[in-house]
């Protein structure tokens, strides 16, 4: 499982039917392996209604509840307090870096998608941040040890006012990524950091962008309803291409989160029973 299988814009996405994850221990251990590994699996065939998301919650133990919810709908909305929430382009980000602990895997379930647009975009937080590393150590050092301020205002599940300090990359005691905590949505007006440090920083993190768009690196799909997309959230940076507006919702997806700590939880016991089937 300490093996990482890095990827870029050749990502075999790795599938797996829904059903057997709910009802099948070996498929169920293989799926959790492969997010573990990969980062990312898709399950297909769910149903096209809200809450199948919650039979992956039971199926690995439970879900993470948010100020967004247990769940949580991403559609066009006219009151929109979130930018998932319309139609617009989704620059590559990870989800809630202003919680002081980040859900560690996201789930997505498509229920309903746009004829045009809406395409999804993922990229290799990991495998970019090594990239960076190896042609700028420099710009890799800034975005580990520089901490950027987050703040999220607001009302959904209940009304929330949170904050915290976190670095674009997170690192281990050996200068490995363990985490990539960057989302420009959330990313306070707010830098208190010497002023001489300010543009080492913003070119640092422009080459990292830079990175993440490349066509090297970002992998492009479209999800088809009763997919859903499971990702590692500390790992995997995602995104959203436009979609046209109407009158109607012509795209909805159902999201929810699970912490990394229920999952290997959920794993470690798989692996005990498949084993001692065998």
């Amino acid at each position: 499982l300490s093996e990482r299988q890095y990827w870029g814009s050749d990502l075999q996405l790795p599938k797996i039917p829904f059903e057997e994850i709910l009802y099948n221990d070996e498929s169920a251990y293989k799926w959790l392996c492969t997010l573990k590994k990969v980062g990312i699996v898709l399950l297909t065939g769910a149903a096209t209604r809200q809450g199948e998301l919650v039979k992956l919650g039971h199926r690995i133990g439970f879900l993470r509840l948010t100020f967004y919810g247990p769940t949580w709908q991403v559609q066009d909305k006219a009151d929109a307090n979130n930018v998932a929430y319309t139609t617009g382009k989704l620059c590559f980000h990870t989800d809630y870096p202003v919680l002081q602990h980040p859900p560690g895997v996201q789930l997505l379930h498509c229920i309903k998608q746009t004829a045009t647009g809406g395409e999804s975009e993922v990229v290799d937080g990991f495998s970019v941040s090594n990239k960076l590393k190896e042609q700028n150590p420099q710009a890799y050092q800034i975005l580990s040890t520089t901490a950027v301020d987050y703040t999220d205002v607001g009302v959904d599940y209940c009304d929330f006012a949170v904050q915290c300090k976190q670095r674009i990359i997170d690192v281990d005691s050996r200068g490995q990524a363990v985490r990539i905590n960057y989302n420009n949505a959330t990313r306070d007006t707010v830098f208190d950091i010497p002023a001489e440090k300010v543009r080492p920083f913003y070119a640092a993190l422009k080459e990292f962008d830079d990175l993440l768009n490349s066509a090297e690196h970002k992998f492009t799909y479209k999800l088809k309803p009763g997919d859903i997309v499971t990702f590692d959230n500390w790992r995997v940076l995602h995104g959203r291409q436009s979609y046209p507006s109407g009158s109607e919702v012509t795209r909805h997806l159902e999201g929810a989160y699970a912490d990394w700590d229920v999952v290997m939880s959920r794993l470690r016991l798989l692996r005990k029973r498949v084993l001692n089937r065998d």
